[in-house]
């Protein structure tokens, strides 16, 4: 792929007001031969490794979970993204989301292993000494010592900052006397190394490197969970925790840096994770549907049923267009920032901060397409589908939490909303011109012309016109609010929506060109419905999500306006989704798996 021109210009949120090329993106029909293998190696390992015993797992058998990870680590499965010199593989951005991808079907098994190559690990990657790299890292990513990651406690879980755990430097100034308590703490049963989060002098919140045998550190005993009933997950205790001076992580006063920094990447790894997880809920559930005879016939044969297949398929496809877009666009972001001079472990937090805003978005929509998928799953199922006999009660109980940690989807939605618009006042995105466009846009007559009729270009015209809602709607609301805006949470979420919506649509409409322009139409009918099923819904929520937003905060002739606009903006020519979806599960049928 030509990536010369796109390396040095793109940034994050800037999609929203530019006009975006299919040559430029990264689709995973770009995939090399090497990646398509470590992916394939990863799904092996489920097979051989974790699948057969993952009974035996959700009873947290133990030493059972330490001993995967151990496996997984000699595949290097744990250590893609840790540097050669340190013991990793040291692969790409793109290469560790697949890992991730690859291992997120393994039900508890995929978030202990990303719990430890993502939060447990690279925290001291990124923040630590040289000392604390060269101690720690290397049999982190073997697998010998298992992490995890201590941020959450009683009384602050999206509040991070509002942590109660102390840390006074002894008398002798040797070590840091922890006290305090942090609870969900994934691996926290079995790990050997801890990043630990607390106040200095009580305000000054500051990262720790613990281990397991220090004096003054307890573990509780492992919690009775909903779902992911095989990931360790425990309270940790500090009673005048003796922390030595030199296992202080980064800059003391600083940890709300390490804590966001690596929240950006793990955002994005937890939608590679979900979207693994969909995949196989979507194979089980062709799998059962091909199986399963009513009235004579196989349930796959239903047009009830082929529309919950497709509509699984398509949602899939969109949300994995979206991650390996942003995915490439982080790697090439952080090799920018190394040609610049950049240490690795800057550049990489570097790139991951510049597309936070792509890595909420994903962390958002990832998890809430596992969940349909898996809920879809346990309907085809039907009363199979409610028994622990089928895997399909299983994944469904384990999705739930993905809407929960790494942000909650509501903080989430939030976020990106509230960080687009930082960036727009302090000059970083120009949102405000392109928004100044659209209100004199609504004041001219409408053009009826059809205009340019190349391929795609209704499809294009439907996104340019998404975009136009968003910057409507979103400007007018802080032209109104301005400061309030803040406390006007359901408007925030409403142009999060939008967003969302309109960036996952983009994603997929650009991966969907470049799959035609190299392939022809007729060998991508499948992928052509799939973005035309994806389009014509995301304009009804769009909408939907626009009209709320408008009655919430504009009155009179403005929201008359705005509300023709709004109806303007989201026109579209009618659209047979009905046989496009027969197409799409057909296909599914065929293949007896995703296989976009």
């Amino acid at each position: 792929m030509n990536t010369t021109s796109n390396t040095t210009s793109v940034k994050g949120g800037e999609w929203l007001i530019k006009e975006n090329n299919a040559p430029d993106i990264f689709a995973p029909e770009d995939f090399s031969e090497e990646q398509l293998m470590i992916l394939d190696m990863c799904l092996q390992f489920l097979k051989t490794e974790v699948y057969p015993i993952v009974d035996r797992i959700d009873k947290l058998e133990p030493g059972l979970m330490p001993s995967l990870m151990e496996k997984a680590g000699e595949l290097g499965l744990l250590s893609a993204s840790v540097p050669e010199d340190l013991g990793g593989l040291g692969k790409d951005f793109v290469t560790s989301t697949l890992v991730s991808e690859g291992l997120g079907g393994g039900c508890s098994f995929s978030v202990a292993m990303s719990a430890h190559a993502g939060i447990g690990t690279l925290p001291i990657l990124y923040f630590g000494t040289e000392e604390q790299q060269k101690k720690y890292i290397p049999k982190l990513a073997s697998g010998e010592w298992k992490g995890s990651y201590g941020l959450t406690e009683p009384g602050s879980g999206s509040d991070a900052l509002g942590a109660k755990t102390t840390a006074t430097l002894s008398e002798d100034g040797k070590y840091y006397l922890l006290n305090g308590q942090k609870i969900w703490i994934t691996n926290g049963g079995f790990a050997d190394v801890y990043t630990v989060f607390a106040k200095v002098d009580g305000d000054k919140f500051t990262a720790f490197i613990l281990e397991r045998d220090f004096e003054g550190f307890t573990r509780g005993p492992e919690e009775h969970k909903m779902g992911i009933k095989g990931s360790s997950t425990v309270q940790l205790y500090f009673q005048d925790c003796k922390v030595p001076v030199e296992n202080v992580l980064g800059e003391i006063g600083r940890g709300h840096i390490i804590a966001f920094n690596i929240l950006n990447i793990g955002r994005l790894k937890l939608a590679a994770a979900a979207l693994g997880g969909a995949k196989l809920a979507l194979a089980n559930s062709i799998e059962y549907a091909k199986t399963r005879e009513q009235f004579k016939t196989p349930i796959a044969n239903f047009g009830a049923i082929k529309h919950k297949l497709a509509e699984m398929a398509i949602k899939i496809f969109a949300d994995e267009s979206t991650l390996y877009r942003t995915s490439k666009w982080i790697d090439e972001k952080e090799a920018e920032l190394l040609a610049e001079g950049k240490a690795f472990n800057e550049a990489l937090l570097g790139a991951a901060e510049e597309f936070a805003i792509e890595c909420a978005i994903l962390k958002v929509h990832g998890s809430e397409v596992l969940d349909f998928a898996v809920d879809e799953g346990v309907q085809i199922h039907g009363g199979n589908g409610f028994s622990d006999e089928y895997d399909i009660s299983r994944a469904y109980r384990d999705s739930r939490v993905n809407r929960i940690y790494e942000g909650t989807n509501e903080i989430n939605r939030l976020l990106t909303v509230d960080m687009m618009l930082k960036r727009a006042m302090k000059g970083k995105l120009d949102l405000m011109g392109p928004a100044m466009n659209v209100q004199k846009e609504l004041m001219s007559i409408p053009e009826f012309g059809n205009g340019e009729e190349s391929a795609f270009s209704k499809e294009k015209k439907i996104i340019s016109n998404l975009k136009k809602c968003i910057l409507m709607v979103a400007g007018a609301a802080v032209q109104k609010l301005m400061n309030d805006l803040s406390k006007e949470e359901e408007i925030i979420m409403n142009i999060a929506d939008m967003v969302i919506e309109t960036f996952v649509s983009e994603s997929t409409l650009l991966r969907v060109i470049k799959v035609t322009d190299k392939n022809g139409e007729e060998n991508s009918k499948v992928q052509i419905g799939i973005m035309r099923c994806y389009l014509n819904d995301a304009v009804d929520k769009v909408s939907k999500a626009g009209k709320e937003a408008i009655n919430a905060f504009a009155t009179g002739d403005e929201q008359k306006m705005m509300l023709l606009g709004l109806k303007r903006f989201t026109k579209t020519e009618p659209f047979n989704s009905k046989d496009a979806r027969r197409l799409i599960a057909d296909k599914l049928i065929e293949e007896g798996k995703y296989s976009f």
